[in-house]
């Protein structure tokens, strides 16, 4: 009779056990107890490692620390210089948690900034890990070829004339030169009975406008591009007299074929692709904050002492306090 009451009570409870090893909820709670007992293992010790009293330096931290060495010496380190380098490690990360504990991180300038690029170099690494392929710079290059677009080159010979010698009388004085030279070439020896002596080149091969009007100023590189080739021409006024000008050779601008300019624009679509995700991942963020500023003054209270209201400007989102 006893046995038989065992029995059924064992019956009972193995029926019981079957029917709570079916059940979702008890699968959850075992399934978190092993991924806790994982995650305690991994992560053991990690309590001690990020104890704001102990520092810890990585064997990644070491070597990163020798191969600067070795860049800079070209030599690895004496035990001495090492143990120095480490050191210097330690007092900057002493120092550095002491100012954190002071505070001195807040209201710096220079730290704030520091943070605020970290954040937007964050967001650029992500759009650098994109690896464009060719069809995409391609349609990205054909919709951009203005930024690729190769200037005109000039290729010219100047002639001077000097208001410091001649005064006034420069100008006129390049006009009667130029009656006399217009039909001789390029390289006529006449030309240096006429002229004076330049304090830069003679001949300027392959300028661009833009180098030209640096070296000329811009009022010359405008006339220069109007002139026709293969004669002697003028008088044209730069920034330091006047000249008559022989223009050799004239390459029009052009816009490049892709493969010519790949790596470039390569590297200006990567920078576009940054700044969008720099700027996307701003906007993202900028709309969690409610900004607010000093509301203007009248004209009533413009010179009264009172606190100036606070005046709300809502996100880019439309949210408000």
């Amino acid at each position: 009779m006893r046995d038989a009451r065992l029995h059924r009570s064992f019956s009972t409870m193995f029926s019981t056990m079957k029917r709570c090893l079916r059940e979702p909820l008890l699968h959850f709670l075992l399934m978190g107890l092993v991924l806790f007992g994982v995650y305690a293992y991994i992560n053991r010790g990690r309590a001690l490692i990020e104890s704001p009293r102990q520092i810890v330096l990585s064997l990644d931290e070491l070597r990163t620390m020798t191969a600067y060495f070795e860049s800079q010496w070209h030599r690895p380190p004496t035990p001495q210089e090492f143990q120095a380098m480490v050191e210097d490690k330690i007092k900057e990360e002493v120092l550095y948690r002491e100012g954190l504990v002071m505070g001195l991180d807040k209201g710096d300038t220079i730290v704030k900034r520091r943070m605020a690029q970290k954040v937007q170099f964050l967001a650029e690494d992500v759009a650098a890990a994109h690896e464009p392929s060719t069809a995409e710079l391609k349609g990205w290059f054909e919709k951009n070829t203005d930024k690729f677009a190769l200037p005109s080159r000039y290729s010219f010979r100047p002639v001077y004339f000097s208001p410091d010698k001649r005064g006034t009388n420069a100008h006129d004085d390049a006009a009667r030169a130029l009656a006399r030279i217009a039909r001789q070439p390029e390289d006529s020896t006449m030309i240096v009975s006429v002229a004076d002596r330049f304090m830069f080149q003679d001949y300027y091969a392959d300028r661009t406008p833009s180098a030209i009007a640096i070296e000329f100023g811009p009022q010359f590189a405008v006339a220069l591009e109007k002139l026709e080739p293969a004669s002697w021409q003028g008088p044209i006024e730069s920034g330091f007299g006047w000249h008559l000008v022989f223009v050799d050779s004239v390459i029009p601008d052009r816009i490049p074929a892709f493969e010519e300019v790949e790596s470039e624009v390569k590297t200006a679509w990567l920078g576009e692709q940054k700044a969008q995700a720099r700027e996307k991942a701003y906007q993202s963020l900028r709309s969690k904050y409610t900004v607010l500023l000093p509301a203007p003054p009248d004209k009533q209270t413009a010179s009264a002492p009172a606190r100036p209201p606070k005046q709300e400007i809502p996100t880019t989102s439309g949210e408000g306090l």
